[in-house]
């Protein structure tokens, strides 16, 4: 299938390709503020900022092959491209009424990001930012489109808060949507090393396990009720970790044995949003209410929190390569990294 500058994917069956109004061309730029770096409390840890442009409100990071770090401008409808070492900054627009949520890179290196301003997934080349969007199907408009994860065939899972999660196969452009067995919420989506992929619901508090093939959803109570399971994220044995925004706590699910664990962050009324997983297995949240990122090391069972600066940074998603977790702070036009080499 063919594509201009800007293609339109209507996702009903393999994909028709269509042309769409080619979006302004990418731009860099570089913020005056410098890049702030500070130790961490645990040695060999620094936690460091980059500013990007004012009015981002970056909503979800990740780490590029080339070194730099994508990042979703949720408020300013363009997916934007930091360079570390340069503090530079390129955006990429992704179209009117654009407000992307979550970005992934695939196997092809590419970004993909879910847009729930524009109802669909699109993809910006690595080296020539080119866009391409994927659009929903008819009847499924107003997804409010969530996070993105690639299953090991390739295959993008994505999820939608209005009630739904769905499958594109890059490969063909073919788009299938399913509804969530209990409605809104969809949230986070995470596929393991074995290739399952098992997404978080935050309005129906549970998590849900999918079947590739049939597309059907399984779902997976936690202990605690209501406790809005948000995001969610495999270790390196496939176990699921999860972080509850509601309750304030961090649980662990074995699929092997359908076992459930959960431990409360540390201090009063915290409020757990992300959470990933290193290379170590070490498990990293951000607590929105402690305005800190929280590691939580599963051999000890202990907390490590490391501070923010400011006030109401608001990080809602990490992730991260060997030595780096990243994140973004909506709340004050900031990348964050904990570098843990060294």
């Amino acid at each position: 299938m063919s594509h201009v500058a800007v293609a339109v994917v209507l996702a009903t069956g393999a994909g028709v390709g269509c042309t769409a109004p080619e979006p302004p061309a990418p731009s860099t730029s570089k913020t005056d503020a410098p890049a702030q770096s500070s130790p961490g409390p645990v040695p060999g840890t620094r936690l460091q900022t980059y500013p990007v442009p004012a009015g981002a409100h970056p909503h979800d990071v990740a780490p590029a092959p080339d070194g730099g770090v994508w990042f979703t401008a949720q408020s300013a409808g363009y997916l934007g491209h930091l360079d570390p070492t340069s503090g530079s900054v390129t955006r990429v627009p992704l179209g009117s009424g654009s407000a992307p949520h979550g970005v992934v890179v695939g196997p092809d290196n590419a970004a993909w990001v879910t847009d729930g301003g524009l109802n669909a997934i699109v993809r910006v080349d690595a080296t020539t930012r080119r866009v391409v969007r994927y659009q929903l199907p008819a009847g499924r408009a107003n997804a409010n489109l969530n996070t993105a994860t690639f299953d090991r065939t390739g295959v993008l899972w994505f999820t939608g808060q209005a009630g739904i999660y769905g499958r594109l196969d890059p490969r063909t452009g073919e788009m299938r949507v399913f509804d969530a067995p209990r409605g809104r919420g969809p949230y986070g989506i995470t596929t393991t090393p074995n290739g399952d992929v098992y997404y978080a619901s935050l309005a129906g508090s549970h998590i849900a396990r999918i079947d590739p093939t049939t597309g059907a959803a399984t779902v997976l109570e936690p202990p605690t009720r209501n406790q809005g399971a948000r995001r969610v994220w495999s270790d390196s044995a496939g176990r699921i970790w999860v972080s509850e925004w509601n309750a304030g706590r961090l649980a662990r699910y074995e699929p092997s044995s359908g076992a459930w664990a959960e431990w409360p962050l540390p201090g009063a009324g915290a409020q757990a949003y992300s959470v990933y997983v290193d290379e170590r297995d070490h498990v990293w949240l951000s607590d929105f209410r402690a305005n800190a990122l929280v590691r939580f090391d599963p051999k000890t069972e202990t907390f490590v929190s490391l501070a923010l600066p400011g006030a109401a940074a608001e990080v809602r998603q990490m992730l991260g390569r060997p030595g780096e977790v990243w994140g973004a702070a909506s709340g004050q036009d900031l990348l964050v990294v904990v570098r843990t080499t060294g």
